[in-house]
């Protein structure tokens, strides 16, 4: 059955527009044509802007946020991959009811923090000893509906893990919970994932085999394709000592990399690599807050726009889930290490504007789904903002340098509303789950 929206004010691929009224089939906009004084179409009374893709989730690590800021006790500097030991720990006392419950908590925070769709990069597959669940998708299939009770459009990428270092370094008894062989690994993208989509995910290139990502992106062309690469600076020497090449070279002189390739990170690519990936017209996934979190690096965002390149922005280790301050981030992390302001504006543009647009289309396209702009054909995802009195493009530049989730009014999905005065409509009932697993786990030791 369609429905309407009257928007007051909207952010199209033509620019703002005024009273538009958006009639919504299956979710879909079917139709946008000006509003006139007798249509019966509900009010979004505020700002509305196209729902934004958070390409990159490990919905698990949404309750390790805070509990990993602190220093060991040893006289090595405190880094990526001492976090990920803490991790291992974490997540060996997860069940099946716990990631269901905890990825449901994220994911509604997501959208009330103005994300509408989300790429999961999931590789909690077995049970703590390294065995299959009966249903090898158990995990997989709580992941699935957790985006189903919160309403969040799902992209969800089983990963493929095999090794724990390059040429097929041997993995450790942390790591057995992810480990699969390509059969099992073919069984999990059978997956079901109604209204959403599923695509591979190769962990790393010091995850899998050369031959392993050849499969890959073989058996399953066409499907959207993650991977985490040239993240930290050792994996980078680590692949230069294996292979005699970087990473990102590596992944172009194995595979054929086009548009359907998201290249998360890419913290350490250089200028060659970074003109590679713009060429092949493939996505490179930032995930600003977990970047600096770890202290992982920045990316030089500045030579990827040059060179023609895409961007999206995902929430990694959700260690804080914000639209805003991912962008914020992304820019301000330029501005640190240049000692410049608005850098990846281009004169008499809003900043704020030129990181939105960058997000929603290279969110859209990782992800492969028909969302990221208020269009005839695509997806009826909004978010609504409060009216502050801000015009156009200042409108952003509020939300994304001051505002905040503060900003975020309404949330709609398909044109239905799941949040409401910036709270998700079955946010107790969700809250209440979540906390009863962090009690059921131990969270505080």
């Amino acid at each position: 059955m369609a429905s309407k929206l009257h928007l007051e004010t909207a952010l199209t691929p033509d620019g703002w527009r005024h009273d538009l009224v958006a009639t919504i089939e299956h979710g879909i906009i079917a139709r946008l044509e000006p509003a006139d004084a007798t249509n019966d179409a509900v009010r979004a009374s505020g700002v509305v802007l196209p729902g934004l893709p958070n390409l990159h989730s490990h919905a698990f690590q949404r309750a390790m946020a805070g509990l990993t800021e602190h220093r060991g006790s040893g006289g090595e500097a405190d880094s990526f991959w001492s976090w990920r030991e803490l991790m291992y720990r974490f997540v060996a006392r997860l069940s099946p009811d716990d990631l269901e419950a905890i990825a449901a908590f994220a994911y509604m925070e997501m959208l009330e923090a103005g994300f509408t769709w989300v790429a999961e990069f999931h590789y909690l597959h077995h049970q703590p000893d390294g065995r299959p669940y009966d249903n090898i998708a158990e995990m997989s299939e709580r992941i699935v509906a957790a985006a189903d009770t919160s309403g969040i459009g799902l992209t969800l990428l089983p990963v493929l893990y095999r090794h724990s270092g390059f040429l097929g370094k041997p993995t450790s008894d942390a790591q057995r919970r992810f480990l699969n062989d390509r059969d099992s690994y073919a069984r999990l993208m059978e997956t079901r994932v109604p209204g959403g989509n599923i695509g591979i995910a190769p962990h790393s290139l010091r995850a899998v085999t050369l031959n392993d990502l050849e499969w890959a992106a073989r058996t399953f062309q066409g499907k959207p394709a993650h991977i985490h690469i040239s993240e930290q600076t050792r994996e980078v020497e680590d692949c230069l000592a294996a292979h005699r090449k970087r990473p990102v070279d590596l992944l172009f002189d194995t595979i054929p990399v086009d548009e359907r390739w998201c290249l998360v990170h890419a913290t350490h690519a250089d200028q060659n690599e970074i003109a590679r990936i713009a060429q092949a017209k493939a996505v490179v996934g930032l995930c600003p807050i977990t970047e600096a979190n770890l202290g992982d690096g920045l990316f030089d965002v500045p030579a990827l726009l040059a060179a023609g390149g895409r961007f999206g922005i995902g929430s990694d280790s959700l260690v804080r889930i914000s639209a805003a301050d991912e962008l914020r981030t992304l820019e301000y992390g330029q501005r640190l290490i240049r000692r410049q302001r608005n850098v990846l504006a281009v004169a008499r543009r809003s900043t704020g504007r030129l990181l939105l647009d960058g997000a929603l289309k290279g969110g859209a396209q990782a992800v492969d789904r028909p969302i990221g702009a208020i269009a005839v054909g695509q997806r009826a995802d909004f978010v609504v903002l409060q009216d502050d009195g801000y015009r156009d493009d200042a409108v952003l530049d509020h939300w994304l340098f001051t505002a905040d989730n503060a900003a975020i009014k309404t949330v709609y999905r398909g044109g239905i509303p799941v949040v409401q005065q910036g709270r998700h409509r079955d946010r107790d009932a969700i809250v209440a789950r979540y906390r009863k697993s962090l009690v059921g786990i131990n969270i505080a030791t």
